[in-house]
């Protein structure tokens, strides 16, 4: 029989996808990289989990090999042909000695095999042997890898556990359009412990803290929010945007008006925001 490369096909089908997405305006589809994911999860602990059959279509990116092969493992250069020819000719059933991957969650990320993962992909194969090492995150991450989202979530996680509420108000969820928005907030969450000590003269443990701005500041100021409809009128950001909206208003109040109430500048703000509305409705009535 014959032998009949089928590289040609795959980096072509790869060169017309990447034309499609130049035409469309979209970005590249990289093969999402385990040494990008490590960087910003911060995963070390490790365990090794023997041999197993694992499914091809959880096989989701590489170690150090994403430059080779795009998002579908359809190869990007010509440089892997001839280890992808070498290999379907040694294999032809592809019946491959067992890759290496690590396992976070419940998707797979090759250490050594991407030419054998490339073949059984193009050649829709359900099942390959792998030695498995698992990485443990409580992060959430599946086929459709979202860097942004990843970087949102171990920023939440982050907070959670440094500024104590992930001990003292577990079930608190707060939420914002931007990861630094926890950055940000743990700043806050900072001061109001230096003050809380300095008024209580005592050292205060984080989770202590954590539970007093909860209960005394941000859950009063997020119900303002919710009475005035804030979230209505500033439509796309969540309450802790608007939480932190709210307190650099406080901060550029004028000291010599009196102090106000983080309540007090929710309730202008929505007056201020309903104002503005209608300002430029008339406008707009008033073009037209």
């Amino acid at each position: 029989m014959t032998y009949s490369s089928s590289f040609t096909k795959a980096h072509r089908k790869e060169m017309y996808r990447r034309l499609a997405r130049i035409v469309r305006g979209s970005g590249p589809a990289p093969l999402p990289s385990f040494n990008d994911l490590r960087a910003r999860l911060h995963l070390f602990e490790q365990s090794y989990a023997g041999l197993q059959t694992i499914e091809v279509a959880n096989i989701v990116g590489t170690v150090d090999r994403s430059d080779d092969f795009d998002r579908d493992f359809l190869p990007r250069s010509p440089q892997t042909r001839e280890r992808w020819e070498r290999l379907e000719r040694a294999f032809p059933s592809l019946g491959f000695p067992p890759i290496s991957v690590y396992k976070v969650n419940d998707v797979y990320f090759v250490i050594d095999g991407n030419h054998r993962v490339a073949l059984a992909k193009h050649r829709h194969a359900e099942f390959i042997d792998a030695e498995v090492t698992e990485i443990h995150t409580d992060i959430e991450i599946d086929e459709d890898i979202d860097f942004e989202k990843i970087i949102y979530l171990e920023q939440a996680r982050r907070f959670m556990q440094q500024s104590g509420l992930e001990r003292s108000r577990p079930m608190a969820r707060i939420d914002f359009t931007r990861p630094q928005g926890f950055v940000e907030l743990l700043d806050v969450i900072k001061a109001h412990g230096y003050d809380l000590m300095m008024e209580q003269n005592k050292v205060l443990a984080p989770h202590e803290i954590a539970a007093d701005w909860y209960d005394r500041v941000y859950l009063p100021a997020v119900e303002s929010i919710r009475w005035e409809k804030l979230l209505e009128l500033e439509a796309g950001s969540t309450e802790g945007d608007l939480f932190l909206w709210v307190l650099q208003r406080r901060k550029r109040h004028d000291p010599q008006e009196g102090e106000q109430s983080l309540e007090d500048v929710a309730r202008q703000a929505a007056h201020d925001q309903e104002r503005r509305i209608k300002v430029r409705a008339l406008r707009a009535l008033g073009r037209g």
